[in-house]
């Protein structure tokens, strides 16, 4: 576990990355059947809502553009995520491909900066947990703490340039709670 300048104070709201972070990445999942939790995630959810603190996701889904899922399609693998894992304050989706140019695609920080309004929150007092350098980018352009929690697809380099980088989703949350100072 390393951190370079996470947030002086404590998050009140964890946005997640959806595939490789809370579930386990099937690529353009469409499917609720094959939705699975990844290890720890209900746990770290529980702690963080008995906490107070709001959690959310913030999620690329391009197979909407690319015409291979529905949006209701990912609506309804979100629903069977939500039986898993327990309701989430906020989603936020962007159903746009690489090359779109829209601002919500991670790295860019649209859907950060979407859910710190409907949650209430300015960036500065909120966390985005991932597993990839669009999560960390994303959480660096909006001016939220990053913390990547790098899984077999995370690139050498995603790690070296993430703000702080944890080895489970329980230790990326108590990165976020140690006091900096």
């Amino acid at each position: 576990m390393r951190s370079r300048a996470l947030a002086a104070a404590a998050p009140k709201a964890v946005l997640f990355d959806r595939d490789g972070t809370l579930v386990v990445d099937v690529p353009y999942n469409g499917e609720p059947a094959l939705v699975e939790e990844m290890p720890g995630a209900r746990e770290v959810l529980d702690r963080l809502r008995g906490a107070g603190v709001a959690v959310g996701v913030v999620t690329n889904q391009s197979g909407i553009a690319r015409g291979i899922l529905t949006r209701a399609q990912v609506d309804a693998v979100h629903a069977r995520i939500e039986e898993i894992l327990g309701p989430f304050a906020v989603w936020e989706v962007c159903p746009h491909g690489p090359a779109d140019g829209c601002a919500c695609r991670k790295p860019e920080p649209g859907m950060v900066l979407g859910a710190c309004r409907r949650l209430g929150f300015e960036p500065g007092q909120v966390a985005v947990i991932g597993d990839i350098g669009a999560d960390m980018g994303a959480a660096r352009a909006a001016g939220a703490a990053g913390v990547l929690v790098p899984t077999a697809v995370t690139r050498p380099e995603e790690i070296a340039a993430a703000p702080a980088v944890a080895s489970s989703l329980g230790a990326a949350v108590e990165l976020l709670w140690r006091d900096p100072r």
